[in-house]
């Protein structure tokens, strides 16, 4: 993996007595070192890996401080610093207004990770570790909790310049706290929302299905081709970049490769040339998991109607071979209830 940096500021929230978000400005930009390099790849890195982003595109009836900042930056009629610590500013006053007491390292990168550059905001929190010298005397040091990393967002300014109308160029993690933060992440940055990757995850899986029925592909193409749908929107994902409709058909139909593409064409289907996935909503191209009234299920896709066969009309399952773990516990529980029911018997 290879990610190239060319700016990273780093500021610090932190809550003062009356648990207001108070803003402290680092004078300079970080150098960019070897160390600095990792700490961005790490962040890359983690931001791909969290699920449930949402997709924003600007919108010029919100506050415009940090658009109007980034523009300037990308004229050149102002630099770095003044972008990073515009957008502080507007998340110190942001946080204040949504009442979510959020602290800690407020860090602003520009970064290029393939064919695209970043900028990814990002509020991180710390944690301290302690260590021991050879002397046996007790060190402590922060560290970035990078792992935890709740209150992010990220534009693609690659996107941004070359195909902003499609209106994915923008992302943010919606968190634990679900709405509000993205109502937080609408206003800090000024933006409305635009792709939804859970929809358009859900418009995948239900086209490449009736593709299937169209094109006439046996069970074992159904089968073999889904788990290279999924591989290939997994991969996008993991390296967070959307999924390309062009390479989506040619992974669909290898024989056609274009016939997925004329398919969602012919049929209006609302795809786009590049759209976001959420790689969660397609694991049913793999596999069926489900919990509840305490059960809980999970199988591989290929099995249902070989091992695993399902009545609709009585909604039962019936499974043939159980895994050895189970079984053993399954065995083991009726061997012993059936012992016990013998000895109550006195036989």
């Amino acid at each position: 993996m290879s990610v190239d940096v060319k700016q990273l500021a780093i500021n610090h929230i932190e809550l003062d007595n009356q648990g207001q978000s108070k803003a402290h400005y680092r004078p300079s930009l970080v150098e960019a070192t070897v160390a600095v390099a990792h700490l961005v790849e790490q962040l890359h890195l983690a931001y791909n890996g969290k699920p449930a982003k949402g997709y924003a595109v600007f919108n010029a009836d919100k506050p415009q401080q940090v658009v109007t900042a980034l523009k300037d930056w990308q004229q050149q009629t102002s630099d770095f610093t003044v972008l990073a610590n515009t957008a502080t500013a507007e998340l110190e006053q942001q946080l204040t207004a949504h009442q979510l007491p959020e602290h800690g390292y407020f860090l602003v990168c520009h970064y290029r990770y393939l064919a695209s550059e970043y900028i990814l905001f990002c509020l991180l929190g710390s944690k301290d570790h302690f260590a021991l010298s050879d002397e046996l005397e007790l060190a402590t040091s922060r560290h970035l909790d990078i792992a935890r990393m709740q209150l992010a967002a990220r534009i693609d300014l690659t996107a941004y310049q070359t195909s902003e109308q499609q209106g994915n160029y923008l992302s943010f993690i919606r968190g634990r706290a679900g709405r509000k933060v993205a109502d937080f992440f609408l206003d800090f940055l000024g933006c409305e929302e635009g792709a939804d990757a859970k929809a358009n995850s859900k418009m995948v899986l239900a086209s490449v299905e009736e593709y299937f029925t169209a094109a006439e592909f046996d069970n074992n193409e159904k089968n073999d081709t889904r788990k290279q749908v999924y591989q290939y929107c997994e991969e996008r994902a993991k390296s967070g970049q959307e999924v390309v409709l062009a390479e989506l058909s040619a992974v669909v139909d290898e024989q056609e490769q274009q016939g997925f593409m004329r398919y969602c064409q012919e049929q209006q289907l609302a795809v786009s040339d590049q759209f976001p996935v959420e790689v969660k909503e397609l694991k049913n191209l793999v596999k069926f998991a489900g919990q509840g009234g305490g059960l809980s299920l999970s199988f591989e896709q290929t099995l249902l109607g070989d091992r695993v066969q399902y009545d609709a009309h009585s909604d039962t399952l019936l499974i043939k071979g159980t895994p050895p773990n189970l079984r053993d516990q399954l065995q083991r529980f009726v061997q012993g209830y059936s012992s016990f029911e013998h000895k109550a018997k006195g036989e």
